[in-house]
């Protein structure tokens, strides 16, 4: 891989069931540990939208564009990581699947965005300034998804993805620093890394804060509806933050800055094992052979790891 293709992209990933998926410019690959301990991999291209509309790739659009996209393939990687882990009769199809992501999208938006809102919002006569029902709330977002955090750690299926977590942002960091990617020299990295997708929900859960104090509300219907509508703007916002904190991750204001979300990560990833660290390099290996067999494409910008 030339030094100028590691300094114009960031590669990153996800944890998923039993593995890791990883994502480059213009492939996506993943390495699930099946029962009988071997490892599949398999790796997939990359189709954006935003390689068709260059307008796309512009600050602000390009983030909400990496989201969907990011969704997409995440939800693609966990259907292939749910079926890869387990024996043939405990397969789910992937309508299954789809059903299973729309249901948990719905709850995570009733439970994180629409239910502070509406349990500050019967506080109303008692806290009548909105400004500081809106601080309130974001505050209460925060520390409510902090405490959910906390608590499916402590399940074990859970606490092995967090493992996976930690195997994924050690491989990249060894790669970032141009170390040998074996086991051995990817576990001296550390399982956190700034540009997390766990940072980028932090972000998204202060931004929210100030981007909801512009929706007055004026109504239940109109206050949910504002929540909802301006959160693709709070990803877009995000992402650009996140980006900055990846370009200048020397700076020290923006170290200060990202310094939250890097604390919030030893909640989210744990120390993985030995196996766990090959099927993280395993999975980046198979992006680098792809992306080595295929010409390069204009891609949006990338998410975070």
């Amino acid at each position: 891989m030339p030094d100028g293709a590691r300094r114009d992209h960031y590669y990153g990933g996800q944890a998923v069931l039993e593995g890791v998926m990883m994502r480059g410019r213009d492939v996506w690959a993943i390495a699930v540990r099946r029962p009988d301990r071997s490892v599949h991999i398999e790796s997939h291209r990359i189709d954006s939208i935003a390689n068709r509309v260059p307008a796309l790739r512009a600050p602000g659009l390009r983030g909400v564009i990496a989201l969907g996209q990011a969704l997409s393939i995440g939800m693609r990687a966990l259907t292939i990581s749910a079926n890869r882990s387990v024996e043939d009769e405990q397969q789910l199809t992937g309508g299954q699947m789809a059903v299973s992501m729309a249901i948990a999208a719905v709850v995570f938006v009733g439970i994180f965005v629409i239910g502070p809102f509406v349990g500050f919002r019967a506080l109303r006569h008692s806290v009548t300034s909105s400004l500081t029902r809106n601080v309130l709330e974001g505050l209460f977002r925060v520390v409510l998804f902090l405490g959910y955090l906390a608590l499916i750690g402590r399940l074990k299926d859970v606490r092995r993805v967090f493992q996976y977590h930690g195997a994924e942002h050690k491989t990249i960091a060894a790669f970032e620093h141009d170390d040998v990617l074996d086991p051995e020299h990817v576990d001296r990295y550390s399982t956190l890394h700034v540009r997390c997708g766990t940072n980028f929900l932090l972000i998204v859960m202060v931004l929210a804060i100030l981007v909801y104090a512009v929706f007055p509300a004026r109504g239940l219907l109109w206050g949910i509806l504002s929540r909802v509508i301006a959160i693709p703007v709070i990803a877009g916002l995000s992402y650009e933050m996140l980006r900055l904190g990846a370009r200048f991750e020397r700076s020290v204001p923006m170290r200060a800055l990202m310094a939250p979300g890097l604390w919030l990560q030893k909640i989210t990833t744990k120390p993985p094992e030995r196996d766990q660290i090959e099927v993280a390099i395993a999975s980046f290996n198979e992006v680098l052979r792809a992306e080595a067999a295929a010409p390069a494409e204009p891609a949006a910008a990338p998410p975070p790891p």
